[in-house]
This record gives structure tokens, C-alpha cells and sequence, in this order.
């Protein structure tokens, strides 16, 4: 398609906002029953939720993935790390004029290989990924040095920020992103708000009561997390109230998600029952996740979309909306959001190897799925429209004519990608 914005001021904003170990079934509009999320909810009202988007199961696997548009048997090689001749949607946007950010959390530097991966120390490298502006935690720092939530160790455009024992780091990441956009205001930008919220430690927010004693600030508890859910809810109703404040919101392209599944010690309430977070494992609550668009001038009719997305579509959306003309392995939705056309993909791709501790190599995995079924390389098939657990493999001697076509057809895309063994 041609360019869908040929006036470079009728161009949208895009603000991608990504949290950190947050499942679907964290948000109200998801079916949660167990935490408050009113900003996300009323997004997803007045906006496109999208059902059934599929990460991959890890954070790095999936940032690599998102950022790039590319499958990670391509160019994932260590956990922690984005190597550097990559392509990003950074690049992607700042070379078609737009101004770029990048705020939260970077971990891309391969700060757990420093003896292999001399690019560790390199502050400039998310510059070289096409953000013209950066506001980070580790990004040469491990979280040893200094933690993400209360009194954090954070890196801005080539200087460490003062350490302030009072601060909460996702309130200095959301006022660089308020000052991005006074500053941007006039001219197109793109922000990518990777959040560090709601990975653990599960610690106090500035709303929890314990934050009023700074030695309560660093205890952990899983009781917080409903806290954190709800404080990254605030911190989104903050972006949008700024947005709406500068005129910005009618064409501004809103996109919140999260990078993979809950942390396994979360148990949430939902509708349809209780769910505990798979975070690192190839099943449904490790690799199902929100996806809720908003951008009221651009999105053709507010609702539902049932069709699956995965991350290497993101990349191609938005090169789609620029009218790029660079190659990834996503199939473009902007003609879903704009009300053009339908989603087209009717299969998702896993490659997961996350060359990473044996807690969650264990699960290093691929697979294809549609809506109710899933092959895995080792032949594995489930339905996991009734089976999300994926306790009981369909065998083949049992499977219907149509549980058997479709199963070819999984084996058909399974086998355009490397073996993996």
C-alpha cells in the first residue's frame, strides 16, 4: 500500500508501551477480576483489543523479536543482547522523520557477557538502534549495582541520573516521556516505553501504604503486585491525560502490551477461572499477552479482534505505516486498525531458545498454532482452545479428518523454518 499519511503533520504519533511479565489476564477488559486497571480498560473500550497476541515466553526473546520483526533463530545469540547489525523499528522511524525514545528498561547490552560481548559498556548503542533520545535502566549497569523501583540506577542520553532514595523509577521513566512529548509536540515522534513494571521484585508503589516507610520500600511480597498492575495503569492514565492536555490524542497510536506471561508465583482471579502466570514456558500463560490499540483518528471501528498477532508484526505495521521498505517475518495489521481490510494471519510462529539459566532452557521450544490447535517440533498437537494447560496431546490415531488437516497444515509451516533439535 502506498503512504497512508502524505503530509508529514497528518502523521501520527506512536507511543508503544510494553510492560514487563504482565499476561493477559492481568486486565480488566481480558476478564481479570483481580486488580484495578480502569485507564487500560477504557482503552480497550474506545479502542481495538486484540485477543489472542502470542510473545514469545522471555523478555529478551521477545524484545529482539518486537524490535526487529524478525523470528530469533535470525539474530537472537545471548540472552540480554540485541546484536549490532540489526535493524530496528528506532531506525525504521527516525529515518522516515520521525523524533525517537526509548525509555525503561534496555537490558540489550549483553551486560551478563562481559568477557564475550565488549559491547557492554557501549552507552551510545541505543542511538545506533535509531532512538534519538534514551532514558534507561541497565543499560551499562547491572540491577546489582542499582535496582529499578525505589532509589533506581537509571542511564539518560550518556550520564547517570543523580540517585535519589525517594524516587520510584517508573515515574522518572513517565516524566522524560511527558517532557519528550511538550518538547516533540510539533513534529511526528515515536516513543517505545519498554516499562520495568511488573517484573519482580514484587516491591511497594508510591501508592502502597509501605512506601511511607523507606525501610518497607524494598520489601518483597507477592501481595504487591496487584499494587504494581495498578500503578502501571496510573502511569498510562498519565501519558493519555498529557496526550489529551497538548491535542495529541485524536491522532496519536497508542499501543499496550506485555512482553510475555506473568511471573509463575502470580495467581490471578479472571471470569473464566484462575489463572497462574507461565512466564519463560511455551504454553498459553507464558505467551498469550494484551494487546490493546488506541488512536481515535485512525482506527476504523472500536472493538474486538479475534485473530492472532505475533510480535514480528509490530515491525511490519509500522513499516507499513511509513510506506518502509525494509523486510521482516510480520504480516502487517494496519488495514485491521484503519478499518481497510481484515487480519490475515491464521498461524503464529515460535522459535524459543533462550540461552539462558536452566529454569527456563528447559522449555526451549517452537511451535505453530491457529486459534485451537498447536504443533510443537517434536510433534506434540494439542487443542488448546479446551486444553490451554496443554495437558492432554491429541494422538494421531484418535484425530478427526479435520483435527488431521489441520494438523498438515501446522506440519506444512512448521517445516519453512529451520529444524530444531
Amino acid at each position: 500500500m502506498g503512504p497512508l499519511f502524505c503530509q508529514q503533520t497528518d502523521r501520527p504519533n506512536v507511543i508503544l508501551i510494553m510492560s514487563d511479565d504482565m499476561g493477559y489476564e492481568c486486565l480488566g477488559s481480558y476478564g481479570s477480576l483481580a486488580y484495578q486497571t480502569p485507564v487500560l480498560d477504557s482503552l480497550a473500550q474506545n479502542g481495538l483489543r486484540f485477543a489472542n497476541c502470542i510473545s514469545q515466553p522471555l523478555c529478551t526473546p521477545s524484545r529482539v523479536k518486537l524490535m526487529t520483526g524478525q523470528y530469533n533463530y535470525r539474530n537472537y545469540t545471548h540472552f540480554g543482547f540485541l546484536p549490532d547489525d540489526q535493524y530496528t523499528f528506532g531506525n525504521l522511524m527516525r529515518d522516515a522523520g520521525y523524533s525517537t525514545a526509548i525509555v525503561g528498561k534496555w537490558q540489550l547490552n549483553g551486560l551478563a557477557y562481559k568477557k564475550e560481548l565488549p559491547q557492554w559498556k557501549d552507552a551510545s548503542r541505543p542511538n545506533a538502534f535509531g532512538f534519538d533520545e534514551y532514558c534507561l535502566w541497565q543499560l551499562t549497569a547491572t540491577a546489582a549495582q542499582g535496582e529499578r523501583f525505589s532509589d533506581p540506577l537509571i542511564e539518560a542520553n550518556g550520564k547517570f541520573l543523580e540517585r535519589d532514595p525517594n524516587a520510584y523509577g517508573p515515574d522518572l521513566f513517565t516524566n522524560y516521556i511527558l517532557d519528550f512529548i511538550e518538547r516533540k509536540k510539533a513534529q511526528p515522534f515515536f516513543v517505545y516505553y519498554p516499562m520495568v513494571l511488573v517484573h519482580n521484585p514484587f516491591v511497594p508503589t508510591p501508592n502502597s501504604p509501605e512506601w511511607q516507610d523507606p525501610a518497607l520500600r524494598t520489601k518483597q511480597d507477592p501481595r504487591f503486585f496487584a499494587d504494581m498492575v495498578s500503578y502501571t495503569d496510573t502511569l498510562v492514565g498519565r501519558i493519555m491525560a498529557k496526550l489529551k492536555a497538548l491535542e495529541l490524542d485524536q491522532n496519536t497510536l497508542v499501543i499496550f502490551l506485555g512482553d510475555n506471561g506473568t511471573n509463575k508465583a502470580i495467581r490471578s482471579r479472571t471470569d473464566h477461572g484462575n489463572i497462574r502466570g507461565g512466564k519463560g514456558n511455551t504454553t498459553d500463560a507464558g505467551t498469550h499477552v494484551p494487546f490493546i490499540a488506541y488512536w481515535p483518528q485512525g482506527i476504523g471501528e472500536n472493538g474486538v479482534e479475534t485473530g492472532l498477532i505475533e510480535f514480528s508484526d509490530f515491525f511490519a505495521t509500522l513499516n507499513d505505516m511509513v510506506d518502509g521498505k525494509h523486510s521482516s517475518d510480520g504480516q502487517s495489521f494496519l488495514k485491521r486498525l484503519t478499518g481497510t481490510g481484515k487480519n490475515k494471519r491464521d498461524k503464529a510462529f515460535v522459535h524459543y531458545d533462550p540461552l539462558w539459566g536452566k529454569n527456563v532452557n528447559q522449555y526451549r521450544n517452537q511451535f505453530v498454532r491457529n486459534l485451537g490447535y498447536k504443533l510443537y517440533a517434536n510433534g506434540q498437537f494439542f487443542h488448546v482452545a479446551q486444553d490451554t494447560l496443554e495437558k492432554r496431546p491429541l494422538l494421531d490415531r484418535d484425530l478427526e479428518r479435520k483435527q488431521k488437516k489441520i494438523k498438515t497444515a501446522l506440519k506444512k509451516e512448521l517445516a519453512r523454518h529451520p529444524v530444531f533439535e
